[in-house]
C-alpha cells in the first residue's frame, strides 16, 4: 500500500460536476487525493467524495463561491485544515476549473453581466491563486481551464471569450514568475463539451449538438471524461517540462 504521506494532493475548484468532477476522479485513479470545491450543490459534492473513496483514494469537499474574493483568506484556512486531515500541509496541484457561462453580444452585454463573468472567470482565479501560492509546494503544478472560444469566434461569445483570453495571458505570466520555484502553469482549452454548463446547451439541444459534431474532426462533441484524464496527465511528472502553454482539447474543432 502506498504511504499516504507520499501521495500528491490537488485542489480542484468546481469539482462537484462536469469537467471538475471528471478531473477529481481521474486524479483519484492516479493515486492523487483531492480537496475540491462546490458552490451550492452539497449532495453532488458528497457523491464525488463517495466515488473517490470507492476508487481507493480520498477527497474532501469545501464550499466556495469563486466570485467572492473576500472569502478567500478564510477559505485558505479551511484548505489548511483539510490538508491536515489528509496528512499533509501543502498542495501539489491547483486546478482552477470553476466558471460561469455568458451568452450575449458585446453590444448588448450590460456592465453588471461583464462584472459577474470578470469576478468568477478571471478575478476569482487571480486572487485565489495568489492566496494559495504560499501553500503550494515548490515543483507544483497549476492548470487553468480556458476555452476553445479564445481561438474560434462564435456569435454571442465575445465577453466570455475575452475573460478566458485574459486567463491564458495570466497563465503564461504565472509560468514565468513561478519558474524560480519550479512551479509550472498551463491552460487547458476544452472545445464544446456535453455537460450542464451553459444550461446544458451542447448536451441537450439536438441542433447545437449536430452543429458541433459537424465542425469537429472526430465527429462528436466532447465528454467530461475526454477532458478530466488529460488534465490529470498534464499534472503528472510525465509532463514536467510543459510550461506556459495553451493546450486545446477539442477533438479537432474548426480545423
Amino acid at each position: 500500500m502506498t504511504d499516504t504521506f507520499s501521495q500528491p494532493i490537488a485542489l480542484v475548484t468546481g469539482g462537484s460536476r462536469g469537467l471538475g468532477r471528471s478531473t477529481v476522479l481521474a486524479l483519484a485513479a492516479r493515486g492523487v487525493r483531492s480537496i475540491f470545491t462546490y458552490n451550492t450543490n452539497l449532495n453532488e459534492a458528497e457523491k464525488v467524495v463517495e466515488a473517490v473513496s470507492a476508487a481507493g483514494s480520498q477527497a474532501i469537499a469545501l464550499q466556495l463561491d469563486t466570485g467572492n474574493s473576500a472569502t478567500f483568506a478564510a477559505f485558505t484556512g479551511q484548505v489548511q485544515t483539510a490538508l491536515a486531515e489528509l496528512g499533509g500541509d501543502r498542495l501539489d496541484y491547483l486546478v482552477n476549473n470553476a466558471g460561469i457561462s455568458h451568452h450575449n453580444s458585446i453590444a448588448k452585454t450590460s456592465e453588471a453581466e461583464l462584472d459577474l463573468i470578470y469576478q468568477v472567470n478571471f478575478k476569482g482565479v487571480f486572487f485565489l491563486t495568489q492566496q494559495l501560492l504560499p501553500i503550494i509546494n515548490n515543483g507544483g503544478r497549476i492548470v487553468n481551464i480556458s476555452s476553445g472560444l479564445t481561438r474560434v469566434s462564435v456569435p454571442d461569445s465575445g465577453p466570455y471569450a475575452a475573460m478566458k483570453g485574459a486567463l491564458e495571458v495570466l497563465t503564461r505570466y504565472l509560468a514565468k514568475e513561478l519558474g524560480e520555484r519550479g512551479i509550472t502553469a498551463n491552460s487547458v482549452a476544452p472545445g464544446a463539451v456535453q455537460t450542464d454548463f451553459s444550461g446544458g446547451i451542447v448536451r441537450d439541444n439536438p441542433e447545437v449538438n449536430k452543429m458541433v459534431s459537424n465542425m469537429t474532426a472526430l465527429g462528436r462533441p466532447g465528454l467530461p471524461d475526454d477532458i478530466g484524464p488529460m488534465i490529470a496527465s498534464l499534472l503528472s511528472e510525465d509532463n514536467r517540462w510543459v510550461n506556459g502553454q495553451r493546450i486545446e482539447v477539442s477533438g479537432g474543432m474548426v480545423l
